[in-house]
């Protein structure tokens, strides 16, 4: 299993345009960071997890030739904005994309992108399979996906865990019962927004203690502020087996 982080960022905070910060300043390419995705090589599959609004930068920075499916954490903007960019996959694959997430998610999906659900569709737009999840394993192509059911303040999403690898974005409280789904992976990748205290997202020191407590033994910090610091800096002061994500990351399992 290939694991290739397309983005580690958040649209969190500050708007880059607006802020002279080290982190916003830094010629540390690390520092510099799209919005979370993640691709997935598996079994001769390729999937996505989220299309935000840098899908299409992402998906061509990355060189990903052909898509199976997507995968949806959950419905905010910066996890779904570039779902229309999928319709290059439609032409060159010549079929339509299969999504996955819960069904508040693809109801959204159908709302937002409305124009690709019509009866009479205009040429050229995306064309997508919709396939609604519970929190229970679920087949994609042979590829199984254990949801993981956690919390980002008041909503309820989804991340996953594949094989030996888990995925968890967008979270502040993950259960004890949700918890023993994790255990025995070989790398977490887990949100880690700042260091300061937040409503919706873990901060570092709630993430290292999760970390800690799952006793996994490499982990990856991503949906990373600029409030968090610079990439250089935060790198020193984790434990060995914990690091910070970067856009392009790539981890072979």
């Amino acid at each position: 299993m290939r694991i290739t982080l397309l983005g580690t960022g958040t649209s969190q905070g500050i708007p880059v345009i607006a802020c002279d910060c080290a982190v916003c300043r830094s010629g540390d390419q690390r520092d510099k960071r799209l919005r979370v995705s993640v691709w997935i090589q598996t079994q001769g599959k390729s999937f996505v997890i989220d299309t935000g609004p840098d899908f299409r930068q992402q998906m061509l920075r990355a060189n990903v030739r052909d898509l199976d499916a997507a995968i949806f954490t959950h419905q905010h903007k910066d996890h779904t904005a570039g779902l229309d960019d999928i319709r290059a996959f439609n032409h060159r694959q010549q079929k339509d994309i299969p999504l996955y997430g819960r069904l508040e998610v693809l109801n959204q999906i159908r709302t937002e992108f409305a124009y690709a659900f019509t009866e009479k569709r205009y040429p050229g737009v995306p064309h997508f399979e919709l396939h609604p999840i519970e929190n229970q394993p679920f087949d994609v192509q042979g590829v199984t996906f254990i949801p993981i059911e956690v919390m980002h303040h008041k909503l309820a999403v989804y991340g996953y865990r594949v094989g030996d690898f888990t995925y968890i974005t967008d979270a502040n409280f993950v259960s004890e019962e949700e918890q023993e789904k994790i255990k025995g992976s070989k790398v977490l990748i887990l949100d880690t927004l700042q260091k300061e205290p937040h409503l919706s997202h873990f901060t570092l020191p709630q993430s290292l203690e999760l970390i800690d407590k799952l006793n996994v033994p490499q982990a990856y910090l991503t949906h990373i502020s600029h409030k968090l610091g610079l990439h250089a800096v935060i790198e020193k002061e984790l434990p060995p087996h914990v690091h910070l994500a970067y856009d392009g990351l790539v981890l072979d399992l």
